[in-house]
């Protein structure tokens, strides 16, 4: 896992709680009313008010005509309609589906193109924190838009399928076998990849759910996964994410402020095919992490196989999370203390020719097995402007020794070609389907 993951969300709203029930006290009506407007500025201050919202939580119902307001994660919008597709420079949020799918038999670019047009309604409607056009299910009809983002792509196979090989990029070539690979065929690939997260489960299923149905009998579901991320506000300060293994997780994410971040990480407006200006490549992994092996390494052997502290990211040879590692630097023994197949020194773009890319991860948890070992892991996201300048060249060098490689499995695999935003009045992929 390339160390490069997206810094998760400022804190960004507590939870809205319900006002006490008719026939309060003047004192307590008051109290209420403050508690209420103070959960409702969170997302400005950034206070932690978690343990305030859990306690009013048990408090009464609000009558209808005294509904809570929305708090900031609720009432949080990301616009549809952008140069590039929201969901790969949206910050982290606490609930996401990838789902794939197929075409079905006889379906074509007729269809694929009917069903991108429906699929980019839907997508503008619920993000604004609308009902789909048709037969919405009500399950967010209370709720605000809570971040959500749906993001649309293309997969290798998309384009034999629809008659359109001459316009499938170079860059969409499958990725090359990896010595550490135990892929399942059944959930890798796919024609057409969604990417949905939310703030809140609800309203990321239930763009889930609305964007299946649309699917009809153009497409069929391949594989579909569902991930978690800490919930915006769950912590006192604006912080880099941590991943199951209890690791600070993607301290040298590039950043949209970097100079060259449109260049690493985005197709140029004049790029090719023209189709794809704007856009981006993702590469999606299902990385399993191995916990109980993990787990009964020490304290001092999971920071030496990362290369990095684990209370605050910040690397072995001292500093803060921001601080250059000083790789050269050896102990009183002569010895490197950041060792030298650590996974954070292998993965820095200065020991890879430069290579880099927008890693934007969710965790998962599907459940145990017969033994009782987690199925837990990394739904591993990353973009870049071409992934054989991006994932590729850092996931060989990972292949050949890293030390964190004993304790993760890469289980599925998917590469998708993600077009720029659609413009108002345009679906997404129209330039590909219609051009």
């Amino acid at each position: 896992m390339p160390d490069q993951s997206t810094p998760a969300t400022s804190g960004t709203s507590g939870t809205s709680a319900a006002s006490g029930a008719s026939g309060t006290s003047g004192a307590s009506a008051k109290r209420a009313i403050s508690r209420r407007r103070l959960l409702g500025t969170a997302g400005a201050s950034g206070l932690a008010l978690g343990a305030a919202g859990g306690a009013a939580g048990y408090a009464a119902a609000p009558t209808p005509d005294k509904a809570t307001p929305l708090t900031s994660i609720g009432t949080d919008r990301v616009m549809f309609h952008v140069k590039h597709q929201p969901g790969i420079t949206t910050p982290l949020q606490a609930s996401g589906h990838l789902v794939a799918f197929d075409l079905a038999a006889g379906a074509g670019r007729k269809e694929a193109t009917a069903l991108l047009r429906r699929w980019s309604d839907t997508a503008s409607r619920l993000m604004a924190g609308e009902a789909a056009a048709q037969g919405d299910t009500d399950v967010t009809r209370d709720a605000g838009p809570s971040s959500l983002t749906v993001t649309f792509g293309f997969g290798h196979s998309f384009f034999a399928r629809t008659g359109l090989e001459k316009q499938r990029p170079d860059a969409l070539d499958p990725l090359p076998d990896f010595s550490s690979d135990q892929l399942d065929k059944r959930r890798s690939n796919g024609d057409l990849w969604v990417q949905i997260g939310a703030n809140d489960a609800l309203v990321a299923f239930h763009a889930l759910r609305a964007l299946q149905k649309d699917a009809g009998d153009a497409a069929r579901v391949r594989w579909q996964m569902n991930g978690f991320n800490r919930s915006p506000g769950a912590t006192d300060r604006p912080m880099t994410t941590r991943n199951l293994m209890g690791q600070v997780d993607g301290t040298r994410n590039p950043k949209p402020t970097d100079a060259d971040f449109d260049e690493r990480i985005f197709v140029p407006s004049a790029g090719e095919p023209a189709w794809m200006a704007n856009g981006s490549y993702a590469v999606v992994r299902r990385i399993r992490m191995l916990l109980d092996d993990w787990e009964n390494l020490s304290l001092k052997e999971q920071e030496d196989v990362m290369g990095r502290k684990k209370s605050d990211g910040a690397p072995l040879t001292g500093g803060g999370e921001t601080t250059e590692p000083d790789l050269e630097k050896t102990d009183a023994d002569g010895k490197l203390i950041v060792p030298i197949n650590a996974h954070s020194r292998i993965t820095r773009p200065d020991q890879n020719g430069g290579a880099a890319m927008l890693r934007r991860p969710f965790s998962f948890h599907d459940g145990f097995d017969a033994d009782g070992v987690p199925d837990a892991g990394l739904l591993f996201i990353c973009w870049q402007a071409d992934p054989l300048r991006g994932f590729v060249p850092v996931q060989r060098k990972l292949d050949r020794g890293d030390a964190l490689s004993p304790f993760i499995r890469h289980e599925a695999s998917g590469l998708f070609a993600v077009p720029g935003g659609a413009a108002e009045g345009e679906y997404v992929g129209q330039r590909l389907l219609e051009g």
